[in-house]
């Protein structure tokens, strides 16, 4: 854990990934106090590969300490479906990011790095979609983000946000893994992480192209397996860039 803290502390100082989803890309529509942009139920169950009974069970990339959760931040819950309101406040934090980013890219963005941002920004509206989809009335409330610390036309910037929030994506489903008690959802969340590592690879190839970084010893240790963090630390970090705090205190 230890080790994981230092990408974060450390960024404060300093063709297409996949072509499978057609997402309107008219301007984004702010809802419920985040960014919100549609994606078709046909869509939806395209990209998840489920069916509808399946869905019924920077320069600055961290700006403070990680932020424990005040009393009354919003409870993820417990089981899965707290692991899956879990994953579905980091997908709306994720997917509000890319929506940011993509709504006005960087000074001096390539069309190389325009597109693999754009198809990111389109992966996490799916990811935040299914889990919403899937939690119905138990979905924990569409959350307020803080990018404050951001700045969104910087390369540096934004590339070193992305690069912290993958590699916390990565290690908050890997941490959270053995909660999971349904099979199918297990399975599902063992399709996401799988995207959002080859996420993470792409944008570390984007802040050193062929290079080793994209798993070096911050993100994979000596046994050859990426980085788990526990969910209570990965919301003590997400918590800096939200202003509705959550809180994982109830899985174990």
């Amino acid at each position: 854990m230890e080790a994981y803290k230092k990408i974060f502390l450390k960024s404060k100082q300093k063709g297409n990934l996949m072509n499978d989803l057609e997402i309107k890309k008219e301007i984004p529509e702010k809802k419920s106090g985040i960014i919100h942009q549609p994606f078709s139920r046909r869509k939806f169950l395209v990209f998840t590969g489920i069916t509808a009974a399946a869905m019924a069970v920077g320069t600055q990339a961290c700006k403070d300490d990680p932020v424990t959760p005040s009393a009354n931040a919003i409870d993820v819950g417990t089981g899965d479906i707290g692991v899956l309101n879990y994953a579905y406040a980091l997908e709306q934090l994720e997917a509000a990011f890319y929506i940011k980013v993509a709504t006005s890219f960087y000074t001096g963005a390539t069309a190389q790095e325009i597109a693999i941002l754009t198809d990111i920004r389109d992966h996490e509206i799916a990811h935040r979609e299914f889990f919403k989809a899937a939690l119905a009335s138990n979905a924990i409330a569409a959350l307020e983000v803080d990018f404050s610390a951001i700045d969104f036309t910087s390369r540096a910037s934004v590339l070193n946000t992305a690069k912290a929030f993958e590699d916390l994506g990565v290690s908050a489903y890997n941490g959270a893994g053995h909660i999971i008690t349904s099979v199918d959802y297990l399975g599902l969340a063992g399709k996401i992480v799988s995207v959002e590592a080859r996420h993470a690879a792409a944008i570390r190839d984007l802040l050193n192209p062929r290079s080793i970084d994209f798993a070096d010893d911050v993100i994979v240790n000596a046994a050859g397996l990426d980085v788990s963090n526990t969910p209570v630390y990965v919301v003590s970090v997400a918590n800096g860039y939200l202003k509705t705090k959550i809180s994982a205190n109830h899985l174990a």
